[in-house]
């Protein structure tokens, strides 16, 4: 492992209130003295926040008034004597640190996903753990990152450590029958196919689990679809607390389909406003609106049929009317509450709502947040995400196949203890019992800079 010490800044490029650093490796106290000063390291104490004037190594400049912490070897993120610094959240203020730390001799910038390589390398955490590191950042979903939190905090390679014993112990015993092949009978294998099923259907049921993190990361889309002046501009606005598309009494106002962001208690959605359906276009504008509104719908995750309540309008006249996922009746506000029972009462599970005074939006939500993220994991469940613990998992299942069809044709006690061999080392190649440098590489290097 690179002896240098590295550095990094541990919050994006940006302005904020605070932004973070982190110094990893042998030379964090020198940092702390050409830093702070002697006496800042003389009253170092490990996980104590200290308040100190940052000055450059060199020129003696201020750099930040700003709080630090020291992380004594080995009980840090990485192993290491590590330094954690909080400045003030301007990127210039963020920049000069860095590179007065850098001028420090033996300090450099650190790699991408290096301060969790070094975690691995000196066992604080397995190559399982190494990974989720990365999906606790990027989840896009609360199920998604209860997972990664599940597996960071080892329960993934809890269970392959359960398998690989397993695999060790038989391995175990039909190697000590090769070596006294010779002095024996032949070897009894009465109840060995039943025990490498049971762990070939232990593996699959972690191999089954499998999802790919493109298909996990994509952020579901809901639409808003319906007549011109339904309200569907000032409904978005009202979701989002902020006006943030343009509204008009104009019918036809909106020409394009417009694109925003809505965080929901499931996780982040796409939610789309479209343009006007009609059942006749006014010009070819219009006409080009419709059409790309009916395109965007038919990508939609969620359907959302938005209906003038304060119109005449049935819901047999609206245009697509049986493809709506949910049904929201707008502009309740300009209502009687009688009108409004009735009109809820049109279509089971169909919504009021007034953009204007709020009623409703909650419901909406629940209901937008019921649809697009359904519970279907339990709490204790887990899936895997990492494409490597897939062809890993893979090849654990191959060499099982193999030795069960030994047992059809050759029961061999040789070649039955090299596939469990092969077994047992694919299953320790997750958790990174087993590795080598191409494997660490191709991993850590889609990590961020100081992660």
């Amino acid at each position: 492992m690179d002896s240098q010490t590295i550095v990094a800044p541990m919050t994006p490029m940006g302005v904020s209130a605070v932004a973070a650093l982190r110094v990893s490796g042998a030379s964090v106290r020198r940092v702390v003295a050409a830093m702070f000063g002697k006496k800042a390291v003389e009253k170092l104490k490990a996980r104590e926040a200290c308040l100190g004037t940052a000055r450059h190594p060199e020129t003696g400049k201020v750099i930040d008034s700003l709080l630090y912490i020291y992380f004594e070897a080995p009980n840090s993120y990485t192993g290491e004597d590590t330094l954690e610094l909080y400045p003030h959240g301007n990127p210039l203020i963020v920049r000069d640190l860095l590179q007065a730390i850098r001028s420090i001799e033996g300090v450099r910038l650190a790699e991408p996903g290096e301060f969790t390589r070094r975690a691995f390398l000196n066992g604080k955490m397995d190559l399982t753990q190494a990974e989720s590191v990365a999906d606790v950042i990027h989840s896009a979903n609360r199920a998604e990152l209860e997972n990664a939190h599940r597996l960071l905090s080892g329960t993934l390679s809890k269970k392959i450590a359960t398998l690989a014993e397993q695999v060790k112990d038989i391995s175990a015993r039909l190697e000590l029958d090769v070596d006294f092949a010779e002095e024996e009978a032949d070897p009894d294998y009465s109840g060995w196919q039943q025990k490498f099923e049971g762990i070939r259907q232990s593996i699959e049921t972690l191999l089954n689990s499998f999802r790919s993190k493109a298909s996990l990361s994509r952020i579901p889309l809901a639409v808003l679809y319906g007549a011109p002046n339904a309200g569907k501009s000032s409904l978005v606005n009202a979701l989002l607390g902020e006006d943030r598309l343009l509204v008009s009494s104009i019918p036809g106002t909106t020409r394009d389909f417009v694109e925003v962001r809505l965080f929901l208690d499931g996780g982040e959605i796409r939610l789309v406003d479209t343009a006007g359906i009609a059942e006749q276009a006014a010009d070819e504008l219009d006409a080009l609106s419709m059409k790309k509104s009916k395109e965007i719908l038919e990508e939609a995750d969620l359907k959302i049929l938005v209906v003038d309540g304060s119109s005449t309008t049935s819901l047999e006249e609206c245009a697509d009317a049986t493809k709506a996922d949910i049904i929201v009746y707008t502009k309740s506000d300009l209502q009687s509450a009688e009108q409004t029972k009735e009109q809820a009462k049109r279509v089971e599970g169909s919504l009021c709502i007034s953009s204007k005074s709020g009623e409703g939006l909650a419901e909406l939500k629940r209901a937008m947040n019921a649809s697009l993220f359904k519970a279907t994991e339990k709490q204790e469940d887990i899936w895997i995400t990492s494409e490597r613990e897939k062809a890993c998992l893979e090849d654990a299942i191959a060499g099982i196949d193999r030795a069960l069809d030994l047992f059809k044709t050759n029961p061999a006690v040789e070649l039955l203890a090299f596939e469990m061999q092969l077994v047992r080392r694919a299953l320790q190649s997750i958790t990174g019992e087993i590795s080598s440098e191409d494997v660490l590489q191709s991993i850590f290097a889609g990590f961020c800079i100081g992660k």
